[in-house]
């Protein structure tokens, strides 16, 4: 694989994803053939909604925070950033939107990675772009289109 990720658990929680999913999911985002290496770090609330407001300006948590690296002038390191993504939340979410549980974690950790590279969903021309790859890539994955019900995509 050309991606590294460094894993960092702030919190203890039985169902989270094990270090073999989050390297599957963050390498299948993974859009370059240069190596390069993510620090994935999973949190809760306090610690997502604490770098929420310091970096965004927002209040509350969130359910994945994306730093990409940016390399001083005249320096090359085969860092792509920083991923925070707060394991309450996502829980959550899932719950709320009838997912599984491993299958949104797999769309926040792409979500996320995409962010890294560059992509992003501020207009729609750029949410279509970017959801478009989300869903060719969960689909690489075995898994549905994350912005339709997963009951609807069983129906059809």
């Amino acid at each position: 694989m050309s991606l590294t990720v460094d894993i960092q658990r702030a919190v203890d929680d039985p169902d989270l994803p094990t270090d073999a999913e989050f390297e599957r999911w963050a390498g299948t985002a993974w859009q370059s053939k240069t190596p390069s290496e993510v620090t994935l770090r999973i949190v809760g609330r306090e610690e997502s909604a604490e770098l929420n407001g310091l970096y965004r300006h927002k209040t509350g948590p969130t359910n994945v925070l994306s730093f990409p690296f940016e390399a001083p002038a005249g320096i090359t390191l085969p860092l792509a950033g920083d991923l925070v993504v707060c394991a309450p939340v996502v829980r959550d979410e899932a719950l709320e939107q009838g997912k599984t549980l491993s299958n949104h974690w797999a769309h926040m950790i792409i979500h996320g990675m995409l962010h890294l590279q560059g992509y992003d969903h501020i207009n729609d021309d750029d949410a279509e772009i970017m959801e478009s790859l989300e869903i060719r890539l969960l689909r690489e994955l075995g898994i549905g289109n994350p912005y339709e019900s997963e009951e609807t995509e069983q129906d059809s």
